[in-house]
């Protein structure tokens, strides 16, 4: 009998257990990991001195200040010195109001008012990004999220508090000088519900935390890990929406990232650091987003939850197919791109 070699597949359809999303991992049309390195990226050109962030007293009274790691009085104006800052956003895409104003059209069209806090988390430097920055300066952004969220979350109808960051054209960035953003909705984020609902299920079911099971199993085969500390784990997904996809999340069950501790955001910024340097260095200074999610602030419990931050390389433009099934399509297996990053020293 004559044993005909095995033929692996071109591609696989992964199961997402959070999100219960299906993802493609189309390794047909995969490229070598090198081969993202290679992709052209639009450059947004502004010079500093048409930079509105580099003239920072253009902006919006400030409403947070740091210099250095060290916190800086308000009242004595912004410091020559300063190394990070926040201020509203100039130009909101919501605005606090103490009334919502809910109103129906017809039998089913729902709206209300758009109320919100939009502020901007700016960083000194007109070119230095996050993959430049010491372990010292993105603890201290992490300092400066922290504190507008503690402060934010007790504002009148903030149920949601988005953090994220833009780099590059690609990415949605309309300015190169390195800033994140901070939002706040009366609503949930649609991906955070349903994260919320399914791990809320499986702790109900099985007395776990879905995504420290996950954890568990990541850090036992190892295939999937880029990094790790003591406090935290970084890793492409195994049902990865996009090529290099990276989560950074707390070896250790926690809900609310608002109680980060102080050796905790160190250890964060550690993780950050390595992960960015690493998709910097593999794939030729890529357009990205992070985000945050956290358990809301909505006064409910959600003790089950775990927070979690998540990179994400503009490696693709999303077509038709994505658009139209909301399935994602990855050209790379997480398991290779993991190891690509790992290799990046």
């Amino acid at each position: 009998m004559i044993r005909r070699p095995k033929i692996k597949f071109p591609s696989e359809l992964r199961f997402d257990l959070v999100s219960k999303d299906w993802v493609v991992i189309a390794t047909g049309r995969a490229k070598r990991p090198e081969m993202f390195k290679k992709e052209k990226r639009r450059e947004i050109k502004i010079p500093p001195k048409l930079c509105p962030f580099c003239q920072i007293e253009s902006q919006e009274k400030p409403l947070l200040i740091f210099s250095k790691a060290k916190e800086m009085p308000l009242d004595k104006g912004i410091p020559k010195d300063w190394t990070t800052i926040v201020v509203p956003n100039k130009f909101p895409a919501l605005l606090p109001s103490p009334k919502l104003e809910k109103k129906t059209e017809g039998k089913f069209y729902q709206k209300m008012r758009a109320s919100g806090f939009c502020e901007l988390v700016v960083t000194r430097s007109h070119q230095k990004h996050f993959p430049h920055f010491t372990i010292s300066q993105t603890k201290e952004v992490f300092a400066a999220y922290q504190k507008r969220y503690l402060d934010l979350m007790k504002k009148t109808h903030v149920n949601y508090i988005s953090i994220f960051h833009n780099h590059g054209a690609e990415a949605g960035a309309s300015q190169p000088h390195p800033h994140s953003q901070i939002i706040t909705t009366p609503l949930l984020d649609v991906d955070l519900q349903k994260a919320l609902v399914n791990s809320g299920e499986y702790f109900k079911k099985n007395k776990k935390c879905i995504y420290c099971e996950m954890n568990k199993w990541e850090q036992k085969i190892k295939k999937r890990v880029v990094f790790e500390n003591k406090e935290f784990l970084v890793i492409c997904p195994f049902a990865s929406k996009a090529a290099f996809e990276v989560i950074i999340s707390p070896k250790k069950h926690l809900a609310y990232f608002e109680r980060i501790t102080e050796q905790e955001k160190w250890s964060l910024a550690q993780a950050f650091q390595v992960a960015l340097n690493k998709l910097h260095k593999a794939l030729n200074d890529p357009p990205y987003n992070f985000y945050l999610h956290t358990a809301p602030c909505d006064g409910k419990k959600y003790d089950h939850y775990h927070w979690h931050w998540t990179i994400l390389p503009k490696t693709a433009i999303p077509a038709g197919f994505e658009i139209g099934t909301r399935m994602e399509i990855s050209t790379i297996e997480p398991e290779s791109a993991a190891q690509y990053l790992r290799e990046q020293k």
